[in-house]
């Protein structure tokens, strides 16, 4: 297994900082408004930790795009950054509520619909959506993206997060709970399920540097890749894993009877499929034409994470 990176960690630092900060903000607001019980919860929800991938992968192909040439670091990215991580957040709300995962832990502390309950859960994972489009928005503002190119950067999250990215995948991986499925059928799953905000991730980066439709596919097909190695390194690391080194209960996959990539192939060469992945990931960039080390970093970060 290699050594993570100096590289990654430092651009993970880095978007976490930044992130974190709007996040913060964000659950000021909420608590205000809409306050009472369900701004409670949308608060608790924002400031959960986190190690802030996708907003990594944001930061890191706006620069591979050529964002921020010759200026200091706009925080305006970091709204964009964590316009996705709040999206991500809404599916990870949804995604441990009885009728889901059913799981009561999350990032190392209670779920949303355990320290809560389920109804104010289940509304804050739908609320949490438009905030992210405020920060997205007021990101956008900031980074001075011209207005007819905004709904673009909007329409793609909002893609993303919805029946054809995560919200199909999540139903397509609940109904092949207890089911044997081909290789191809479980990676069209998690593409979705997964892959679609990851990929999502890295097109907006490109698209907030305003960088050409070559230059935004090149990072979309990077996120495709990136987004099934996290999902395998995901499955390897729940068979492999403990409770208190993942943050979350250990072993989910498993009670669930889900169809994984430990499950098809065993963990040996479920690694291996997901290291296939992350090499892909790095050649489409090279063929591409964008030279960005703290991407490439990130890829090998992802395929062998350790929680």
């Amino acid at each position: 297994m290699r050594e993570e990176s100096s590289e990654a960690l430092a651009v993970l630092a880095e978007a976490r900082s930044a992130t974190e900060a709007r996040l913060a903000y964000r659950a000021d607001r909420v608590r205000e408004v809409p306050g009472g019980r369900d701004g409670a919860a949308l608060a608790y929800a924002l400031e959960t930790p986190g190690k802030r991938v996708r907003p990594a992968l944001v930061l890191a192909s706006y620069r591979a795009a050529g964002g921020g040439e010759g200026e200091g670091a706009n925080p305006g990215i970091a709204a964009v950054a964590a316009a996705v991580e709040i999206v991500h957040t809404y599916s990870l709300v949804h995604d441990d509520l009885p009728c889901m995962d059913d799981d009561a832990q999350r990032r190392g502390r209670p779920t949303v619909h355990v320290r809560f309950d389920v109804p104010t859960a289940t509304r804050a994972g739908f609320l949490l959506v438009p905030v992210a489009i405020q920060e997205l928005v007021s990101g956008l503002g900031e980074l001075r993206v011209p207005v007819a190119a905004r709904s673009r950067l909007a329409e793609r999250l909002l893609e993303a997060s919805g029946v054809l990215g995560m919200v199909g995948g999540q139903w397509l991986d609940l109904a092949a709970e207890g089911a044997e499925l081909a290789l191809d059928d479980l990676a069209g799953i998690h593409r979705r399920k997964t892959g679609a905000l990851i990929e999502a991730a890295c097109a907006l980066g490109g698209l907030a540097a305003g960088a050409g439709e070559p230059v935004v596919e090149t990072l979309a097909q990077f996120g495709r890749d990136v987004g099934i190695a996290f999902q395998i390194a995901d499955d390897v690391l729940d068979a492999t894993g403990t409770s208190e080194e993942l943050g979350k209960t250990a072993g989910r996959d498993a009670t669930l009877a889900k169809a994984t990539y430990v499950s098809l192939l065993g963990i040996d060469r479920a690694r291996q499929e997901a290291r296939r992945y992350g090499a892909n990931a790095r050649e489409t960039l090279r063929a591409g034409g964008l030279r960005s080390a703290t991407l490439e970093a990130l890829a090998d970060y992802i395929v062998e994470r350790r929680s």
